[in-house]
């Protein structure tokens, strides 16, 4: 038996949560910033460093998904938009940095050179080459910087000085693709075309070059040097699939409140039958539901049974497990062998590596992202602060707004608001900056608990890690004591 089976046979039937424990020191032949924070989301995505933005309607979508990715993590777009809304938000972290400029500026052939130079200084362009399309939109020369250099006279059509032989490439052209044409013809963009001869898009040199080369190695993206974006899907919802796959989408999250029943098994089958992307099914928090998920097929599994800091489900329906043994539990359940997500309950940084150890991949976090610039939460002025509007995915606020809510607490057909019965609040929490600053910390924190904890990666965390329980008065003395406290640190906060 381990250290870990050992230490947590010793409360059979206590639960445990982060503030429960405290990881110990060993011995490290390391520097922290040697240590490796990559891991997985699911069996076939992998992470930069385990982080995971919550799929919830304060929290998610196009602009902290793109964040997320950007920092070597992912975003879960949340469900409470329509389908096709859904998936215009997962095309828009798809399209972020693919080098593919799917609407560029264009000019028609009549207009003067002069026209175009003060239309460009007006727009504040500043990038140079620009398509020239006719009526129709088809394409009939590129007019770039080279084609201005060599002439005198502005005030003439740019069809008499643009360039004419054009090298294009077919609108399915691959980034790749794009890379070699352009290096073969000495090109600085590639127009595409469809079928017609209709402009469809745009490579430039710069981006896709910058793309291939992989300038930013700590950038999750997928085979195509695109940012990795999950999206959240109810039991049964074939119709959004459907369109989110379409869109691109790397994973889909069978997202419920209670993700050992009936529908998400059934739908976990389904979608692993028919669609070759991974499929991440939750919540749960025990071993039976894990083995279940296992053999349904999930790619990986979401365990949270009410540790979010807006869920009331403990204490309005009395059941739950504290977030550390439900995380050990569902891992015993996979063996190892499918990735765990552990959604909720992160306050600090240091609550990481300690999910981490007892088996989680990675974590996914709410109320600490909720409060960044790329959340889509309300923005208000409170007692001369600024706070964030941040609320569960089982407020009232929540159901009323959207049906993905109520479907998620299986409050589908009820239409009368005074029979709602929810399991989240809502609330405020302070704007604390940019999901890269937030993500700094949280790497920060991480990597320093993996050299103290003398383990170069996560799964030497896992391994090795040895814990303490923690009593009351050793929580006390774990946090700042016999001080007044009147600045926060950027990874500490009094709340207040």
């Amino acid at each position: 038996m381990n250290h870990l089976d050992e230490f947590m046979s010793l409360f059979p039937s206590e639960g445990l949560t982060f503030d429960d424990v405290t990881l110990c020191t060993r011995y490290a032949d390391f520097l922290p910033e040697e240590a490796s924070t990559a891991s997985l989301f699911s069996k076939n995505i992998q992470l930069k460093v385990p982080f995971v933005s919550a799929a919830m309607d304060t929290v998610t979508e196009h602009a902290m998904a793109t964040s997320m990715a950007m920092e070597g993590g992912i975003g879960v777009i949340h469900k409470n938009l329509n389908p096709d809304k859904q998936a215009a938000e997962v095309r828009m972290v798809k399209g972020y940095l693919n080098g593919l400029i799917n609407n560029p500026v264009t000019f028609g052939p009549k207009l003067t050179v002069d026209e175009i130079l003060q239309i460009k200084a007006e727009k504040n362009y500043i990038f140079t080459g620009f398509p020239i399309v006719d009526e129709e939109s088809k394409l009939c020369g590129i007019f770039t910087a080279k084609d201005l250099k060599f002439i005198s006279d502005t005030n003439v059509a740019v069809e008499e000085i643009m360039t004419k032989k054009l090298i294009s490439a077919d609108v399915s052209c691959s980034v790749q693709e794009a890379h070699k044409i352009m290096i073969k013809e000495r090109i600085g963009k590639l127009p595409l075309v469809d079928a017609d001869g209709r402009l469809a898009g745009l490579y430039s040199f710069h981006d896709v070059s910058s793309l291939i080369s992989g300038d930013d190695d700590s950038i999750n993206r997928d085979d195509e040097y695109r940012l990795r974006v999950a999206a959240a899907i109810g039991p049964y919802d074939y119709e959004r699939v459907e369109k989110l796959v379409n869109a691109g989408v790397d994973a889909l999250v069978v997202d419920t409140a209670h993700g050992h029943s009936k529908g998400v098994l059934e739908t976990v089958k389904e979608l692993k039958k028919k669609y070759a992307i991974d499929i991440i099914a939750g919540n749960i928090a025990t071993t039976e539901a894990a083995v279940a998920l296992v053999k349904a097929g999930a790619d990986a599994i979401k365990v949270g049974i009410g540790p979010g800091s807006i869920c009331t489900t403990r204490v309005v329906c009395g059941v739950g497990v504290p977030q550390l043994t439900a995380v050990y539990n569902v891992f015993k359940g996979t063996k190892g062998d499918v990735p765990i997500i552990a959604d909720g309950g992160i306050k600090y940084s240091g609550d990481v590596p300690k999910a981490l150890a007892v088996g989680a991949n990675s974590t996914m976090m709410g109320s600490v992202l909720a409060g960044t610039k790329e959340s889509p939460g309300e923005k208000i002025l409170h007692h001369g602060r600024t706070y964030v509007v941040y609320r569960g995915m089982g407020s009232v606020e929540a159901m009323q707004s959207a049906q993905g809510s109520r479907e998620r607490y299986s409050h589908a057909d009820v239409d009368d608001v005074s029979k709602l019965v929810p399991q989240g609040i809502e609330g405020l929490v302070e704007l604390r900056g940019s999901v890269s600053h937030i993500l700094n910390q949280f790497v920060g924190g991480l990597r320093f608990s993996l050299g103290y904890c003398g383990a170069r990666t996560i799964n030497e965390l896992r391994k090795q890690a040895i814990f303490y329980r923690v009593s009351s008065a050793g929580l006390r003395e774990s946090h700042p004591h016999d001080v007044k406290i009147y600045k926060d640190a950027p990874n500490y906060s009094t709340g207040e």
